[in-house]
């Protein structure tokens, strides 16, 4: 009995460690970027040697992952498909435009340094994987087909990207409802055009 004991403790500890591993990562992630990041200060942070690091996560990709998928299951990103039951294209635009402005408001520090720094890494493709089909459900009920649907999804991801959110709330001036209307009457020229 004992024994099954200190192996369920010795697990529990085990599990600890790599969350406090995680978290350290994040937060050097966040506070001063993926690329300045070192799994030295990572270890350093979270209290374990470099050793336990590479114990847990071989290489900094596995790390990257487990750090994406922690901070998106704690932030989920904007559910996309509860959009598609907004008939009118135009207000489906403003929700679905209006909750990713929103999402990227609350996460810009992350976003701002992951975007910057690591925007090709594998471990963004599921983020960048879910800002496309955002997309193609905003360009749905548009009906266009061919070139005009490539052109509008195009135009609706421009509107959905952290990059388009940040030049036109942070480096303009616009509030998040006068971001989202802008993009609206561009998406709406161009899907008349």
């Amino acid at each position: 009995m004992a024994r099954r004991y200190e192996q369920r403790r010795r697990a529990e500890q085990q599990t600890e460690t790599r969350q406090r591993i995680v978290e350290a990562a994040i937060e050097l992630h966040r506070t001063i970027g993926p690329g300045a990041t070192t799994m030295s200060e990572i270890a350093d942070r979270a209290g374990v040697s470099r050793v336990t690091v590479y114990r847990h996560f071989p290489d900094e990709l596995a790390l990257s992952f487990a750090c994406s998928g922690l901070y998106i299951q704690r932030n989920p990103l904007p559910d996309a498909e509860s959009w598609r039951s907004i008939a009118d294209p135009e207000a489906r635009f403003r929700t679905g435009v209006g909750a990713a402005y929103a999402y990227h408001g609350a996460n810009r520090d992350i976003f701002a340094r992951a975007l910057g720094e690591a925007r090709d890494e594998p471990a963004m493709a599921p983020y960048h994987a879910h800002w496309r089909r955002a997309a193609e459900v905003l360009a749905a009920p548009w009906r266009r087909r061919g070139r005009r649907r490539q052109e509008l999804t195009a135009g609706i991801a421009l509107a959905l990207s952290f990059d388009t959110w940040r030049t036109l709330t942070v480096e303009q001036g616009l509030t998040e409802p006068q971001a989202v209307e802008l993009m609206l009457r561009v998406t709406r020229d161009g899907a008349a055009g």
